[in-house]
């Protein structure tokens, strides 16, 4: 879809074709699923509900790796994404966006890696306004870099490997999920790790439905994943997969000795 497409994004949307798809991590028909309006924000305490856009969103999910996705996206371009979804009002429905989520994310990092981080160089990919790369450069970690293909002074893929690729709270944003996996992929140096947060749908999915908090179209939030489809997806790519919790996640081809002590089992 271009700039000039006559339809413009409006109709395109509405008229994005209904029913099964393939889904996009294991190629299995995917059932439609439901439906959401497009200006359905995700249910964060301080995000702002919008008004009913009258499009309707539709999402299908996978009966077998459980991957719950929407193709409404798939023609879209990055021209598109910015004037729909990343626009001014973005921050509105994800307050964190800005600051407190790139900072959440840095200490989080200099939690698990600063006895390293003389030696260590970080891609964060997906890192929007390039503020969790700064914190990093200035707590002392060798190199830090900042991909977003969205964000024009950081849209330039890199051309060296990383020690660690983060991506906080990106894969849930893109159309093409496996595409962006193996990027990340090919920029991790060996030994290396990805480390990366989103939300994994719960033990309860089936009774939630749609009404979970996290899927919302306003939110760019169109690749939502099950443990099992997101294991999956990893592997396809070569590198094993592991988990702290429900939204934060690494995967790596072997455990690099600066990571090991993540894995005191191993």
């Amino acid at each position: 879809m271009t700039e000039d497409t006559a339809l413009g994004v409006d109709a395109f949307l509405r008229l994005a074709p209904r029913g099964p798809k393939l889904c996009k991590i294991c190629g299995a028909v995917a059932p439609a699923f439901g439906e959401l309006d497009f200006s359905r924000s995700c249910a964060t305490p301080e995000s702002v509900v919008l008004l009913a856009s009258g499009m309707a969103i539709e999402y299908n999910r996978c009966p077998d790796c459980g991957f719950l996705f929407s193709a409404a996206f798939d023609g879209w371009t990055s021209q598109d994404f910015l004037e729909k979804i990343y626009n001014e009002q973005y921050p509105a429905v994800d307050p964190d966006y800005v600051e407190r989520r790139p900072a959440a994310s840095a200490v989080f990092l200099k939690q698990l890696f600063s006895a390293a981080k003389a030696s260590l160089s970080v891609l964060d990919y997906g890192g929007g306004n390039g503020a969790l790369v700064r914190q990093l450069r200035d707590s002392g970690f060798a190199a830090a870099d900042t991909y977003d293909p969205l964000v024009g002074e950081f849209a330039r893929l890199p051309d060296r490997k990383y020690s660690i690729v983060c991506s906080f709270e990106t894969l849930e944003h893109t159309p093409d999920p496996l595409a962006a996996m193996a990027k990340m992929a090919k920029l991790l140096d060996e030994p290396g790790m990805i480390v990366l947060s989103t939300v994994v749908q719960p033990a309860d999915f089936d009774a939630q439905g749609l009404g979970w908090w996290y899927a919302g179209p306003r939110n760019g939030h169109i690749s939502l994943f099950s443990r099992k489809s997101m294991e999956r997806a990893w592997r396809k790519t070569g590198l094993r997969f592991g988990s702290f919790d429900n939204i934060t996640h690494v995967a790596f081809r072997a455990i690099p000795d600066f990571a090991r002590h993540l894995f005191p089992a191993s």
